[in-house]
This record gives structure tokens, sequence and C-alpha cells, in this order.
């Protein structure tokens, strides 16, 4: 018999599989508990030993492992978790006012190619299980000793390329069964898969997305992010007018910021023309990322003065900008970057 993957299991598919092992319904519900606090199964001392002598039998625990960890001096923790077969990704845990959030890898690797980022180094390995991702949260968690109340999938890969998986995810670690944080708190970030974002649309999941933009035009975009020569402006942002029109979510459209790339202010009122001009039917709001510096790459962030003046331009044009506040930078804050070296 092939072991289950006990982890990606709703409560309805656990308590059906246990009651198949020949075991009473109940027994899901105990089981529940200790997965979420990311235990093992010899840890789950109310179950009678030979249900945890069938639990090892026929089913695994995709589990992430933490094999390094970095402490920012601003609070941030950075973790590098190897899966099951040896596969690497990053987990970050951030302390805000209003709570304790954690960014998590979706895949290990990623296909997409984006011209600042470290995440695409090495390509695409494969995709993560809904346990893997929910096991970031978990041992996150644990390692922390205080609850996690957000979740920003951000990390390395892209979360619609990995669709079926992700949304299994999302309705794990928002059930009231499992970790029980609400999709209101939970961010989701694309680079803009089109067809993605439709079905999206339609799981009717009160989550927030974030569309990576980076660039005003597609010139631009293109040579800073690929996926743009197959989903263009002209077909993302229409996409992101008719996300917002069905779910009534606000989109919050990130822009990463490269010293003399995209910064300027001409590129501002470029960026403020090009949303108007498909998404003035809701809400503009803006996050601007100056670039976390990637050896391999060579971009640099823009100055101070270039963030504050692009971040003016917009709202004198009635667009919501914000800064995002830089955490970590002292722990190599680009996601990718520890997975790559680990990889060296």
């Amino acid at each position: 018999m092939e072991r289950i993957d006990i982890l990606s299991m709703t409560k309805e598919e656990l308590t059906e599989w246990i009651v198949s092992l020949g075991e009473p319904k109940y027994r899901a519900a105990q089981i529940m508990e200790w997965l979420v606090r990311g235990a093992g199964f010899s840890e789950m001392k109310n179950l009678p030993l030979p249900l945890r002598t069938k639990l090892e039998a026929h089913a695994y625990l995709a589990a992430a492992a933490p094999v390094k960890k970095l402490v920012s001096s601003d609070g941030t923790v950075k973790y590098l978790y190897r899966l099951h077969d040896g596969e690497a990704v990053e987990t970050v845990f951030m302390r805000y006012q209003h709570g304790n959030t954690v960014c998590i890898s979706t895949e290990a690797g990623c296909p997409m190619g984006c011209a600042f980022c470290a995440s695409t180094l090495k390509g695409l390995s494969r995709r993560l299980l809904p346990s893997e991702m929910l096991s970031q949260v978990i041992e996150t968690q644990k390692d922390i000793g205080e609850r996690i109340s957000g979740i920003v999938l951000m990390g390395i890969g892209e979360p619609l390329d990995n669709y079926d998986n992700v949304i299994k995810f999302l309705h794990l670690v928002a059930s009231p069964d499992g970790l029980n944080i609400g999709y209101r708190h939970i961010s989701l970030s694309t680079c803009g898969l089109v067809d993605k974002i439709q079905r999206l649309a339609e799981e009717n999941l009160p989550i927030t997305l974030s569309i990576s933009l980076h660039a005003a035009d597609d010139e631009t975009r293109s040579t800073l992010m690929p996926v743009n020569k197959k989903w263009n402006l002209e077909a993302l942002l229409p996409a992101c007018l008719d996300y917002f029109e069905k779910t009534k979510r606000r989109i919050s459209f990130e822009y990463t910021l490269v010293e003399g790339k995209n910064d300027r202010r001409a590129d501002a009122q470029k960026l403020a023309d090009v949303l108007y001009r498909y998404c003035a039917g809701m809400p503009l709001h803006v996050n601007l990322i100056p670039v976390n510096p990637v050896r391999e790459r060579g971009f640099q962030p823009s100055n101070q003065g270039s963030v504050r003046r692009f971040a003016e331009a917009l709202e004198s044009r009635r667009i919501t900008a914000t800064v995002r506040r830089r955490l970590g930078s002292d722990i190599d804050a680009s996601c990718g970057q520890l997975r790559a070296a680990s990889l060296e």
C-alpha cells in the first residue's frame, strides 16, 4: 500500500481514511491536533500503540526540517528548511505591531526567470505539496513559540504555478480544525499568470492578491519579467479589474525599484497612466520595494530620494503609495539567496 501524505489531508479526508483502517472516527480529531503542533507519530501519546504503528506503516509526514536559522537585528528570522527528498526552501518570520507574519515558499526554485530575483537562479526543481507549505508555518510557529496570525505567499516560487496545491494549502491553513488563520490575513503574490488569476477569482476566497508589476511598459517589464511576453500589461491589468469586481477585494500592485531602470519620476507618471487606463474602476494601491541586491544580478536599490519622489508622484495622482519596510537586510533578505548558497 502506498503511504499517505497525512499532513495534506483535510479533517474530512483524514476521518474517512482513519475509518478505512478500522479505527473510530474520533481518532482523526486527535491526530489533527498533533499534526498542527508539528508532532511526529511517536509523540502522539494519547493514541494507542497499535494505531501509532499503523500510522508509521501507512502514512508519512512531509515535514520541513530546519537546517539553518538567521536572526536579524530587527527581529526578522529567516529559515532554510530541508524537505524529505533533500530539496531546500526558505521561510521568513516577521513581527509587526498587528501580529506575527510568516512568508512561505510554494515551490523549490522558480521557473519564472525574473531578472532581479535570487529564487529563480537555479530554475524550478519541483512544486511543493500542501503539507510542505503547511509545515513551514507549523515549524516556524513552534520555533518562535508565538502564534502566527498572518501568511504571505511571496517566498520562493510562483504560487499560481502550483495552483491546485496552493488552493489546498489555503483551505488547510484556514480550517478551524487546523491552524485557523483567517483568509483575510493571507496574501498571495503572483507575477501575473492571467489564466490562474481568473480561476482564483472563482474560488471565492477573501485573501489579498498582490500583483508583481515592476514596470509600466511592456518593453521594460519584459526585460525584468519574462512572463510579460505571454501575459503583457494589456492582458494582465484588465484581469486585475475583473478580479476586483468579482471578489470586491483590493489588489496591491508590487513595484520593485531598481536604480536607473524604473525609478524616475517619469516612470511613476507612466505607471499612474497605465493603472488609470485599465484599472480606474478599483482602488489603486502601489507597494514600493527597493530591490534587495543579489550578487548574481547586479541591480542596486533606488536611493531614498528617488523612492520618495516616486511615491510623491503617485500620490499626486491620487494613487496610494507605501514603501515596504525593509526587514532582514542583514541576513540576505532577498528570497532565494540562502537556497542558492545551499546548492553550491
